[in-house]
């Protein structure tokens, strides 16, 4: 298993999308828990409109990566656009719980 970080960048209609489609996402985030394991939607500043999103993956592929990423209810290409990158973890003995 490989762990990944996906950063969303949301172009400025993709907040109608979040409206609509949160339920559906939330769900879809739930469904795949255990390979998304982390994720949240990313402001400027807090309060303000989401720009984008943050999830961290832990997954056998970049191809289940992506498949999970073009799945979501949220993923409107036109308006949603990601970049995915594996990531290793500093003191991967460390537990960390946010």
């Amino acid at each position: 298993m490989a762990r990944w970080i996906v950063f969303f960048d949301d172009e400025p209609g993709m907040m109608d999308i979040r409206r609509e489609r949160e339920p559906l996402h939330l769900a879809y985030l739930g469904r795949h828990a255990a390979e998304i394991q982390m994720a949240g939607g990313l402001r400027e500043a807090p309060g303000e409109a989401f720009v984008g999103g943050l999830w961290v993956l832990e997954v056998a592929s970049r191809e289940r990566a992506v498949a999970l990423i073009e799945n979501d209810p949220y993923y409107v290409p036109a308006l949603r656009r990601y970049r995915l990158l594996t990531w290793v973890k500093a003191f991967p003995d460390r537990v960390v719980t946010l």
